[in-house]
């Protein structure tokens, strides 16, 4: 099979002259295997969708904390009702031991 990922090598060029390897993790790379990082440009549910427009069902699930799936409505509004009383404190808050 072949696919289109024209921009998402293109990206890793741009991405390896500013970060070390290109990506944030050695693994992330795929020079073991031979091959090039595909660059996602959005999720949703259990798909993946790279810079050329592929799509992907994600089998990896972020490595475990994507249960319930990318972009998750109540997972959102939960982060958005976060996000709107502070991102940072630097001080303990009542969230971190509900």
């Amino acid at each position: 099979m072949n696919i289109d990922l024209t921009k998402s090598q293109a990206a890793f060029e741009r991405a390896k002259r500013l970060i070390p390897g290109g990506v944030n993790s050695p693994a992330r790379a795929f020079g073991a295997v031979g091959g090039h990082p595909l660059f996602i440009e959005r999720a949703q549910g259990a798909y993946l969708h790279d810079l050329d427009g592929n799509r992907f069902i994600d089998y990896i699930g972020s490595w475990g904390p994507m249960i319930l799936g990318h972009a998750e409505p109540s997972v959102i509004e939960a982060i958005v009702q976060a996000a709107q009383k502070g991102t940072s404190y630097g001080a303990p808050t009542e969230n971190e031991s509900r």
